[in-house]
């Protein structure tokens, strides 16, 4: 059967989350945590405001995942130093640990999903689910 690039690539991102959720469970993660490591792995230190717009979430959601995050030792949030009304998160010892291990994990699945394919083709592939997703009015770090 020839599916629809669409299907394809609900598939492809429903088959690659079956294989990550058991070790998210692992690791003590909910789903849409590692993007918020994944911020501040990358970025340091961020305010709550700045978090929500790199991971494309409400405030209010983000607030949410950070209570989480903090009560279980992944996260600190600190006043900030220039600014009193707003706060900064960053990642503790733990928080980048796991985050690190997390990324194992994904390169693992994505060795496995890329199997086959030559390092140009697989330039090219991220480089177009890099437009596609820019396309769609998405932000990449």
């Amino acid at each position: 059967m020839n599916y629809p690039l669409h299907t394809l690539l609900s598939r492809t991102g429903h088959a690659q989350q079956n294989y990550l959720r058991p070790y998210l469970s692992q690791l003590g993660l909910s789903p849409g945590q590692p993007k918020v490591l994944r911020c501040l792995y990358s970025e340091g230190v961020l305010s709550q405001r700045a978090l929500a717009d790199y991971c494309e979430v409400d405030p209010a959601a983000i607030c949410r995942t950070l209570d989480i995050l903090e009560r279980n030792g992944f996260i600190v949030r600190r006043p900030s130093r220039t600014d009193r009304r707003t706060g900064e998160v960053s990642l503790t010892e733990k928080g980048v640990a796991t985050f690190e291990a997390w990324e194992d994990q994904c390169s693992t699945i994505e060795a496995r999903m890329l199997q086959g394919f030559t390092g140009e083709e697989k330039e090219h592939f991220a480089d177009y689910l890099s437009r596609a997703y820019r396309n769609m009015g998405g932000r990449l770090l």
